[in-house]
């Protein structure tokens, strides 16, 4: 299924918008400035990104994340890291395999979700990159 960016666009602002965290009791988004979303300011770039990846390992999106849309993000500093990445505030990483089911599924590609290990009992944190503090 062909959809234009802007189509992809609202698919994943209808996924995600509604269960973000920066979201208001009016629904709303509640960033003080909405178009600083990491998730929507490059959407076309997360978009291409997402649909070079033809498999079922979430590491793999990720890296073509990073190597394609972090690296161009003004957030990112000279060394390569991201302190909104790390504060967990950045939408992309927070969402990002609810962005990759949104986007495969409309365009007609199946992200199986159970590859991903399952957290043990009691766990909080996600697989992937932790937080040290």
């Amino acid at each position: 299924m062909d959809h234009s960016f802007e189509e992809l666009e609202a698919i994943v602002r209808n996924r995600i918008c509604k269960v973000c965290t920066e979201r208001t009791t009016e629904g709303q988004c509640g960033l003080e400035n909405p178009s600083s979303c990491a998730l929507f300011a490059l959407f076309p770039q997360v978009a291409r990104s997402i649909q070079s990846v033809n498999s079922n390992d979430i590491q793999e999106y990720i890296d073509a994340i990073r190597s394609n849309v972090c690296s161009v993000c003004r957030e990112r500093a000279a060394d390569d890291s991201c302190e909104t990445r790390q504060q967990v505030r950045c939408a992309l990483d927070a969402y990002l395999l609810l962005v990759v089911e949104a986007i495969e599924e409309a365009t007609g590609k199946i992200f199986d979700k159970t590859s991903i290990p399952a957290l043990p009992a009691g766990s909080a944190v996600g697989p992937g990159p932790q937080i040290r503090l």
